[in-house]
């Protein structure tokens, strides 16, 4: 049995040069078939380790990764950020997934009272935040949708457990009290969704009347 200290080492080679983040799994298996308790063990060790420096080790959906620590990624952002915004539509669509995963289109749309275009869901997919997860096995068969580990990355989540609470996306501002349809969407949901980089370039009615 290897010693902590080089299953650590190996832990933090292999994260270093991995192009995606890895399971327990994968890294025990990629380690020549740690015991998934020791690599669970020499991940959380590294973890309190890198605590405190430029770069952390997080777990986002039960795969891990290194990334910037919090405080000093604006020192990697481009200077010239163009800041882009999800429409209301995905926003609404994006939150509906992410609470009730995995969802149909027409489960989607029961949800939020209308029509869903195939554009909402194409922009989420190409974002990376969702993603097909197979069938609904009833008649007709209906693709079902869920959330990606690249949406839990991405808004700073562990799981979907960690997802917030109405009355904590209220408290932040995020609900826009005079916007009744998408606060009567959001009160559905018991939760809400979060604002992200990429746009749907058509606008919210154009989303609605698309079939």
């Amino acid at each position: 049995m290897p010693a902590p200290d080089a299953v650590e080492r190996a832990l933090e080679a292999t994260l270093f040069a991995a192009e995606e983040s890895l399971t327990v799994e994968r890294l025990a298996t990629h380690l020549g078939g740690l015991e998934t308790g020791q690599v669970r063990e020499g991940l959380r060790a590294l973890a309190e380790r890198y605590s405190e420096r430029g770069v952390h080790l997080v777990e986002r959906g039960k795969r891990w990764h290194f990334e910037t620590a919090p405080d000093l990624a604006h020192l990697l952002r481009r200077e010239q950020e163009q800041v882009r915004r999800l429409s209301r539509a995905a926003t609404e669509v994006l939150a509906i997934i992410a609470y009730h995963e995995p969802v149909s289109r027409a489960e989607i749309e029961s949800i939020r009272g209308v029509q869903t275009s195939a554009g909402t869901l194409d922009v989420l997919m190409e974002a990376g935040w969702v993603k097909l997860a197979g069938r609904r096995e009833v008649p007709g068969r209906p693709v079902i949708y869920a959330t990606t580990p690249e949406f839990l990355d991405h808004f700073g989540l562990e799981s979907r457990r960690d997802l917030p609470g109405i009355d904590e996306l209220r408290a932040a501002g995020l609900l826009d009290p005079v916007d009744d349809a998408f606060d009567e969407a959001m009160e559905a949901l018991g939760g809400g969704g979060d604002e992200g980089e990429p746009c749907d370039d058509q606008d919210d009615e154009a989303d609605e009347k698309e079939a």
